[in-house]
């Protein structure tokens, strides 16, 4: 089938002219628009752009078209700018941004206040640290101990709430680096905007893992309820929920009680290794979820005056319950079930996309498609979280999960701006003096071919 021909750029600024005007015919191309954005995401979902040679056969395809219409091009570029169309050495440097602001979370409030800072001043910036405020001790004593530590001129502790940061954030830094969840991103986000400041935002979200019929469900149950139960359950990454296999769910399901008998003991509640929420608002929000969604299969037990709520497994979840709609930040793990593996890509793609996705299988051909057909912050297969402590490799979200990375050098990098130079000196005047006017053929032709030298010369580049 034909492509229906585009609006040319003439009609549409007409169109766009006309609608600042009234015109009531004015929303014929911005409607375009959105069918065009429509067809970009259905042809992305679909995959289109994941294979190399695609990849490959785009970017010739882009030189083809300059080669071939290099004179309408010359042309356009005369119309609109009158723009008629070396030989150097080139490096890039790290510079540090200046005055980073690092605002931690408090399920991870030490980590994800110092691991930042590390990239901050490995990159040579200063930095203002704010904790959060849940976690009334650990930030007392980050504001105790880093000033007599660090340089008390480059390093400095706020104690600031939520609600305060936004106006925080208006004196203008040189970068936020902000972990939280997505209503406190967007909130952080936005304040940023206001005065231009680039951000990096690692933001939670519904981690899915998915167990397939082929797996060793011991070692599987395990690590499963490790990842979700630790630090009672308050974790950015942790699996958010279970997509299992129906052939495996009652053996899961069992092994889990067992699992979590040898981890806690019969009373949890009792266990010096299981943790309490931090605090009453996050207490009632996460006993809300559990009460209100699936069948409780294991715990379920929950003390107010203790902020405490056993390690619970939910079953028979819908995905319309509560639980599935938002984040946990408690021990709660429900389970649904898919036939396929098919099943699970759709299912996980028809979220947001979360800051993790995990999956066990002894399958290779289904940990691959689980990595290369879905789309996450980061990926783990047989095993949860430790694939965000790495240092070689880069972490953060996409999407609603957030945007920008840290770890190791990643970390360094987010903190630094990358300063292309170009090292010019005085010589080859006979070659580059063919770029001022009066513009003659004979110049162009030259410049061409001076150009196309400049191509090859690239490899005396250099990265610093």
């Amino acid at each position: 089938m034909s492509r229906p021909p585009s609006p040319t750029p003439a009609r549409w600024f007409k169109a766009l002219r006309r609608t600042r005007l009234g015109d009531p015919c004015l929303k014929t191309y911005p409607l375009e628009s959105v069918d065009l954005l429509r067809r970009a995401r259905v042809a992305f979902q679909a995959g289109r752009t994941l294979k190399e040679n695609f990849r490959l056969a785009q970017l010739e395809a882009v030189v083809q078209m300059l080669e071939e219409h290099e004179c309408d091009f010359v042309d356009a570029l005369g119309r609109d700018l009158r723009k008629s169309t070396t030989l150097d050495d080139c490096l890039v440097i790290s510079e540090p941004l200046g005055v980073v602001l690092i605002i931690g979370t408090w399920c991870s409030p030490v980590q994800m206040c110092l691991v930042p800072l590390v990239g901050a001043i490995a990159a040579g910036n200063c930095a203002i640290i704010s904790p959060s405020e849940c976690t009334v001790h650990t930030t007392e004593l980050l504001h105790r101990l880093i000033p007599i530590y660090l340089d008390n001129e480059c390093f400095h502790v706020i104690l600031a709430g939520m609600s305060d940061l936004p106006e925080v954030i208006e004196l203008k830094f040189d970068h936020v680096f902000f972990t939280g969840n997505k209503e406190g991103g967007s909130k952080i986000a936005l304040a940023a905007a206001h005065t231009l400041t680039p951000v990096t935002l690692i933001l939670g979200g519904k981690n899915p893992c998915y167990v397939d019929q082929h797996c060793d469900i011991s070692t599987t149950v395990q690590r499963i309820a490790w990842a979700r139960f630790h630090n009672a359950g308050q974790s950015l990454v942790a699996p958010d929920y279970i997509l299992c296999h129906t052939d495996v769910k009652a053996r899961l399901v069992q092994a889990l009680k067992c699992c979590l008998m040898e981890f806690y003991g019969s009373n949890p509640q009792e266990s010096r290794s299981f943790g309490r929420i931090v605090n009453l608002e996050i207490f009632n929000r996460t006993r809300d979820i559990l009460w209100r969604s699936g069948k409780v299969a294991v715990g379920g037990h929950v003390i107010e005056a203790e902020k405490y709520i056993a390690p619970t497994v939910l079953t028979d979840v819908a995905e319309s319950d509560l639980v599935m709609q938002k984040e946990i930040f408690g021990p709660v793990l429900p389970i649904l079930t898919v036939n396929n593996v098919d099943e699970a890509i759709s299912f996980i793609n028809k979220q947001e996309k979360p800051l993790c996705v995990y999956a066990y299988s002894t399958n290779g051909k289904v940990i691959s498609r689980l990595m290369s057909e879905t789309c996450s912050g980061s990926f783990c297969s047989n095993d949860c979280i430790l694939q965000s402590v790495m240092v070689a490799l880069p972490f953060g979200g996409v999407g609603a999960s957030g945007m920008g990375s840290f770890h190791g050098r990643y970390s360094f990098d987010t903190f630094s701006h990358k300063k292309p130079c170009l090292l010019r000196s005085a010589r080859f005047e006979c070659v580059t003096y063919l770029r001022y006017p009066p513009f003659e053929d004979r110049n162009l032709s030259l410049m061409t071919w001076a150009s196309s030298l400049s191509q090859k010369s690239q490899g005396w580049c250099q990265i610093m």
